[in-house]
């Protein structure tokens, strides 16, 4: 499935992290799932941790390299937003501002993405009671281990398997990622 304004799915307005759990939760009503187990990459484990959070009917939830956490704030982010922020006061064009992905999109998606991108999870980790694995690249720049250590301890019943990889590790080292995955499901459906 596609979610909102990604593949083939348009998105008509700004949306929330919020409408795209709703939007799961939906297609898991209308199939009349009881109880699932979610995987979610990146964005995807930003939605599968509000929804864990959120229902029971979440049997358990594998983050891969997964968006949610506050990043650190380093001297390079902040030059960036006092860059933005001093543009801004001076009336200069800020389109040059932003990450590349950001950029990219279209004006609806821009400020979809600015929702997303600075709604922190961190306060909804202890709420999840379902098991949990993180599985994460060793070199993922994007969401860096830190943040898997991170939200290895604010879940209950979680543990963390970390790839020789990036922010991709489930590409990088897909073979590991199945075996890593069947053991889970078998574990967790059983």
């Amino acid at each position: 499935m596609d979610f909102y304004g990604f593949g083939k799915s348009k998105a008509e307005r700004p949306l929330t992290l919020y409408d795209y759990a709703d939007g799961i939760q939906e297609i898991i009503d209308a199939y009349g799932m009881k109880e699932v187990v979610l995987v979610g990459h990146s964005f995807g484990g930003r939605v599968a941790i509000l929804l864990a959070s959120r229902f029971k009917s979440v049997k358990g939830m594998v983050l891969v390299d997964s968006a949610g956490m506050k990043p650190k704030n380093t001297l390079k982010k902040s030059m960036r937003k006092l860059k933005y922020k001093l543009r801004k006061a001076f009336g200069l064009s800020t389109s040059m501002c932003g990450s590349e992905d950001y950029r990219a999109l279209d004006e609806v998606m821009k400020v979809t993405f600015k929702n997303v991108v600075n709604l922190y999870l961190e306060d909804l980790l202890p709420k999840i009671d379902c098991p949990a694995l993180l599985i994460w690249g060793r070199r993922d720049k994007d969401t860096p281990l830190y943040m898997a250590k991170r939200m290895k301890r604010g879940i209950k019943d979680c543990g963390l398997i970390i790839l020789e990889g990036g922010h991709f590790s489930y590409l990088d080292d897909y073979a590991t990622f199945l075996a890593v995955l069947e053991s889970y499901f078998k574990d967790i459906c059983n």
